[in-house]
């Protein structure tokens, strides 16, 4: 437990949490809709600092960012915890275990449980495992946002780089103070409809759009990821949409469309059509987009990067392994034309 970042007293003992777009007011012990963040004496703290509710070394193209340091490992944490309630969640025996039952703020606390574990031993192991980087994910790194900047600030210190896998729902003034040790996110672009935030996500779309262009404008690589849902987010209207936006933030932003299983609460819905995956990748590569991937269908080819100029193939993947990757060689140069392919390499 350790007392949050971004916040404000208001009306008597209720804080107001700033970290989110929520914005949570937050009466005595009760907790924000993240469900580890709660008010002790008109003091907000995090519940969750330095408990490690899971931990793994993974190949990078797990998370999925496959422009920076492609082939590389990295240290992945991530605590109990989330500000949304995604119907598809793949990891809600974690994301919504601090959220407890009930309706509404200030539900009664779930459960917070984990390793207890310093940012200085996080560092260490990730030493000791010669990852390249650490990579905050599997829950929203937004929620442990302390305890990931704590670690990050000494991780930059050992040269080893930081990643975030979010859902980009953060405040401006928290990513401003992070993106200094941030190297890499990946953000899930759920959708360009607000609607289907609202209801599938408990948020908004515009502070998404917004958390993307403005990682992107304080130099953070970006990449995005789209899970495909059938009847929810899988017409070509939506994978337009999608590709238009990405593309006026940025052609060089890798785009990665991945296969739904059916889980959590969306059990009810089919396994998405591999043929709808094809179709969102040729639309993004029709609307400009410079690096277009298939996630969840391994063996289809289309998870390989190919310069965008000359066409030539330059890293081959199956699953979340790269097999061959003549970036190695060459930086971040295609050897055949001599482009520059862009991401850290």
């Amino acid at each position: 437990m350790k007392e949050a970042m971004f916040y404000e007293k208001v009306e008597e003992s209720a804080v107001k949490c700033q970290l989110c777009p929520h914005r949570c007011k937050i009466n005595e012990s009760k907790s924000g809709i993240c469900g580890v963040r709660e008010n002790k004496g008109g003091i907000l703290y995090s519940m969750v600092y330095g408990t490690v509710a899971a931990r793994s070394t993974d190949p990078i193209e797990k998370k999925p960012l496959f422009h920076f340091y492609p082939g590389s490992t990295a240290y992945s944490i991530a605590t109990v915890g989330c500000n949304f309630r995604c119907k598809n969640c793949q990891n809600f025996d974690l994301s919504q275990m601090s959220k407890g039952k009930g309706k509404g703020k200030g539900k009664k606390k779930g459960r917070i449980v984990g390793e207890d574990i310093s940012p200085q031993e996080i560092v260490a192991a990730a030493k000791n495992y010669k990852c390249k980087s650490i990579s905050y994910t599997y829950t929203e790194p937004t929620i442990f946002f302390e305890y990931a900047y704590d670690i990050a600030k000494l991780a930059y210190k050992e040269g080893i780089c930081n990643t975030f896998v979010s859902n980009g729902y953060i405040t401006e003034e928290a990513i401003r103070t992070f993106a200094p040790y941030l190297d890499a996110i990946n953000i899930d672009l759920k959708s360009l409809s607000d609607e289907f935030y609202r209801k599938n996500c408990g948020g908004h779309l515009q502070p998404v759009l917004d958390t993307i262009k403005l990682y992107k404008s304080l130099g953070v690589w970006v990449e995005v990821t789209t899970l495909v849902i059938p009847t929810l987010n899988d017409s070509a209207e939506d994978f337009k949409e999608l590709a238009e936006f990405i593309k006026s933030v940025g052609a060089e932003i890798p785009w990665h469309i991945s296969q739904f299983y059916p889980t959590y609460k969306l059990t009810h819905l089919p396994l998405t059509p591999v043929t709808k995956i094809h179709e969102a990748r040729e639309i993004g590569l029709d609307a400009g987009l410079r690096y277009v991937y298939e996630g969840n269908v391994p063996g289809e080819g289309r998870e390989d990067t190919y310069c965008y100029n000359c066409g030539k193939l330059l890293i081959r993947r199956y699953g979340f392994k790269s097999i061959e990757n003549k970036m190695n060689l060459s930086g971040s140069k295609c050897p055949d034309c001599g482009v520059t392919i862009d991401g850290v390499f």
